[in-house]
């Protein structure tokens, strides 16, 4: 079984022009958290995933999954 939980931390953080450091201060951890979060070498607690969705103003399933995101793009081949 697949425990991995992916996730579009850092594309919401880039789109949005939000350093990781910020990111952090803003949910009260550490900024080296949010990189182990982006990279999927954490996951993080229910708690912490609901402030990360409420920070960006999505909905959670917005930013994590049980599978891999499709790459942006994937469904828009040239003609």
């Amino acid at each position: 079984m697949n425990e991995s939980v992916y996730n579009r931390i850092a594309m919401l953080r880039a789109e949005r022009g939000i350093s990781r450091r910020q990111l952090a201060d803003a949910l009260g951890v550490h900024y080296q958290t949010v990189g182990y979060l982006e990279r999927g070498e954490y996951s993080p607690s229910l708690h912490l995933a609901l402030r990360i969705a409420q920070h960006f103003e999505v909905p959670v399933e917005v930013l994590f999954s049980l599978a891999p995101f499709p790459r942006l793009g994937a469904d828009h081949r040239p003609a």
